[in-house]
């Protein structure tokens, strides 16, 4: 069943108020490669009622208004990319084109997405709750450099004005956040993959001031530094950074287990783009990911030109095989399913199924690098778990063929004396 963005839809349900509304920059697909479907469903499947607010229009509250007044709390997120990069080229020409939006149209988004709808939120319900998330919210939680501007900006929680920033995967905050406001009546503090602003001076790690990065490079790199090395699940600390009178504070990430991440996995997606959002036109954006099944969180690759470190951890979390293959079976169902699964994979494909066990027990090396300038002993690479599900997953009646779409690092192939060759020649 569809998650409603009408008040037709409601009706449908015997609704008449929802518990959270979710505002995105995309078009909504119903798809677990999509952050506000992942978080819509995980919500539901808590037994909260859910609607989902698609690209309004930014000009005037009234599409915001559209749904009402959630009982709880706005969420808010740019969608699957931050829009100023959906907007502008790297050479700072606008773009005519936007794959996740219907028709392929662009524009239909702002710049700062994130800020401007939760500004039009408090315009339009002066006291709700606004907790805003996703890649946009969560690399700009404290100071940043802004390509844009060409400065150095505060963090995102000053200009959107939000109560809560979740950073990172949101599934485990996002439904501890709304109990605790169901409960309490207001936003909480301590939960964990969470940032907020705070007048006193709190317990944790102190950073850099943002008025110190700004007048300093080797501060800035500090804080970077800093950031990188405390983002951990296992031993990851709460940090905080001074900005004007306030504190920017962040709590550490929270620890996801196998079971949880099979769980989120499994709810039950359509894997199609909604109703109301397709009837504007198709959407691209699915069509490369739609027969695509993902297998593992996080990565320990750590390349500078990449976030994922920051946003889904450096310790990898693999999907049981069975989780991964129920969806393969999953996929067959579908009556525009032709046998090809596109893709099984994650942020480095060949990661699944294996993991330092060092850093199972005490959480990722604060300095040192899993993979540079070398593969570390520490860690034993084994793509046996990774061969034997790809080969299942070729045996499902149904399938035909199954890709590995995802990137692959070579350097744990080369250091796979057991399977790295299979694993290539596969």
């Amino acid at each position: 069943m569809n998650i409603p963005m009408t008040t037709e839809e409601m009706v449908e349900r015997n609704w008449n108020v929802l518990d959270v509304i979710l505002v995105t920059g995309d078009a909504f697909v119903d798809h677990p490669s999509f952050g506000t479907a992942m978080i819509a469903r995980v919500l539901e499947s808590d037994g909260w009622r859910i609607g989902v607010i698609s690209q309004p229009d930014w000009r005037t509250t009234t599409e915001i208004r559209a749904l009402g007044r959630p009982r709880l709390f706005f969420g808010v997120t740019s969608g699957n990319v931050d829009s100023m990069v959906a907007n502008y080229t790297s050479t700072g020409k606008k773009r005519k084109s936007d794959d996740y939006t219907p028709g392929g149209i662009g524009g239909k988004r702002p710049d700062r997405a994130v800020t401007v709808y939760a500004n039009l939120i408090r315009q339009a319900f002066k006291d709700t709750i606004v907790v805003i998330g996703g890649i946009e919210a969560s690399l700009r939680r404290f100071s940043h450099f802004d390509w844009w501007s060409d400065r150095i900006k505060k963090s995102i929680l000053l200009d959107s004005k939000a109560d809560l920033l979740v950073y990172g995967m949101g599934e485990k905050p996002i439904v501890e956040i709304a109990r605790e406001i169901a409960n309490q009546g207001r936003v909480s503090h301590n939960v964990e993959g969470t940032a907020f602003w705070s007048s006193a001076k709190p317990d944790g790690v102190e950073l850099p001031s943002h008025e110190s990065v700004v007048r300093n490079k080797k501060d800035y790199f500090k804080l970077t530094r800093m950031i990188h090395e405390e983002t951990d699940a296992a031993r990851g600390n709460r940090l905080y950074q001074l900005q004007d009178n306030r504190y920017v504070v962040q709590n550490k990430p929270p620890v996801v287990i196998q079971e949880e991440l099979d769980s989120f996995y499994s709810l039950p997606f359509t894997r199609t783009v909604h109703p109301v959002s397709l009837s504007k036109g198709r959407v691209k954006a699915v069509d490369t990911v739609r027969y695509s099944v993902t297998s593992h969180r996080g990565c320990y690759g750590q390349c500078n030109f990449c976030a994922i470190a920051l946003h889904q951890g450096r310790t990898v979390v693999s999907r049981s095989e069975t989780s991964i293959l129920d969806e393969v079976v999953s996929l067959t169902r579908d009556g525009n399913f032709r046998g090809t699964v596109t893709d099984i994979g994650g942020p480095t494909a060949n990661m699944y199924g294996y993991e330092c066990l060092v850093k199972l027990k005490a959480g990722a090396c604060r300095t040192k690098r899993c993979l540079f300038p070398e593969v570390c002993g520490s860690l034993e690479p084994d793509h046996s778990r990774y061969l034997s599900l790809l080969k299942r997953a070729r045996e499902i009646p149904g399938v035909k063929h199954v890709f590995v779409s995802s990137g692959i690092r070579y350097d744990l192939i080369l250091g796979d004396k057991r399977y790295g060759k299979e694993f290539l020649k596969e």
